[in-house]
């Protein structure tokens, strides 16, 4: 600062008093400033310092929670645990659920989770099976583990588990030599109706179906007649239409019946249900002595199928109305030699003799 020597004596002195604490002030501010500005730096050095550490810590945790989850998750979800059975059902590993289930049941007999999926591997087991002798061997677990887990199970479960007894029974009966379960196939296939049990898709419902198979194993003609019809609301199948027609000409229906088989005509693909379709019209066309087109029925069986016992059956029928017992006995024969206990041939046979 430059002080003029025009002013006063005393003016100079306060000018020059005035300026040096001006100056002094100024600096004072100035070094306020910078303390201040250390004195935050400062703070968020120490609020830095406290949030590395406060993260690692963080970290630490969370990996150490990780392996021990892992360790833990690792020990449970495998072996013979309930984790693990759950695990391998969803994966669809039937022969693993079989497996864990099982062993479950050796230390718990009446854990009813491990019986319930013990009966529902068991079953799928038992129709992936080729061999007959296995496939009843599982069906027979299967319904044993059904039935002691029903005695247990949730109100929430109990149609589920039901209707897979049904189903269990229903595949016994259909592989067994003497049709004793259809009966109790009818009762569970009922009973989990009537609790509620409904498929997670409405056209795979097949308790209609099951149960006029089984009615009609049992004898039980109208009432089988009025499942499939019921099973027909839900998905039509070739194979349905078939059953409808065999129950109503098992009623002598036979107008009705040829409805059914008409359909299968036009509207089937599959050469099997075609075929059995053409039997029964044939035998249809027998009761009625339309002698010509029972003939031409069984002889498009036989174009497609020469082994088959049916149609050389109803073709030595056919021979038998012409007073030809020569070819009607060759056709017996033929039949009896492809199924030697065919019931109608060996009553012919027997007759003749």
């Amino acid at each position: 600062m430059v002080i003029s020597p025009s002013l006063r004596g005393t003016d100079r002195t306060r000018l020059i008093v005035f300026s040096v604490f001006y100056l002094c002030l100024s600096g004072g501010k100035m070094r306020l400033k910078s303390l201040q500005k250390r004195k935050v730096f400062k703070q968020k050095k120490v609020i830095f310092k406290k949030f590395v550490i406060f993260a690692f810590v963080i970290a630490l945790i969370s990996t150490l929670f990780y392996f021990a989850y892992r360790a833990i998750d690792s020990k449970i979800s495998k072996g013979n645990s309930l984790i693990n059975l759950k695990s391998k059902w969803k994966s669809y590993d039937y022969q693993a659920v079989y497996d864990i289930s099982s062993a479950i049941l050796y230390e718990k007999p009446f854990n009813t989770t491990a019986r319930t999926y013990n009966g529902y591997a068991a079953f799928f087991l038992a129709v992936s099976q080729s061999d007959l002798t296995e496939s009843l061997t599982y069906l027979d677990e299967s319904i044993n583990s059904l039935r002691i887990a029903l005695q247990t199970a949730r109100f929430g479960s109990v149609s589920q588990i039901e209707y897979m007894l049904g189903k269990a029974y229903f595949y016994k009966n259909l592989q067994s030599s003497y049709h004793y379960y259809a009966d109790l196939a009818v009762k569970y296939l009922l009973k989990a109706k009537k609790d509620g049990y409904k498929a997670s898709n409405p056209k795979n419902d097949d308790i209609p179906e099951l149960l006029g198979l089984s009615y009609a194993s049992l004898g039980m003609t109208m009432e089988s007649i009025s499942a499939f019809t019921e099973a027909l609301l839900v998905r039509e199948s070739d194979i349905l239409l078939l059953s409808i027609a065999e129950q109503y000409h098992a009623v002598g229906q036979d107008t009705v019946a040829e409805q059914y088989l008409y359909r299968i005509s036009q509207e089937c693909k599959d050469e099997q249900i075609i075929l059995k379709s053409r039997i029964l019209m044939g035998n249809i066309y027998l009761e009625r002595e339309e002698f010509d087109d029972a003939e031409r029925e069984f002889n498009f069986v036989l174009e497609k199928n020469e082994n088959s016992a049916d149609a050389l059956y109803g073709l030595g029928v056919v021979y038998e109305s012409r007073g030809d017992l020569v070819k009607a006995r060759s056709e017996w024969r033929k039949a009896l030699r492809i199924q030697n206990n065919h019931p109608l041939a060996l009553k012919k046979m027997s007759e003749i003799k």
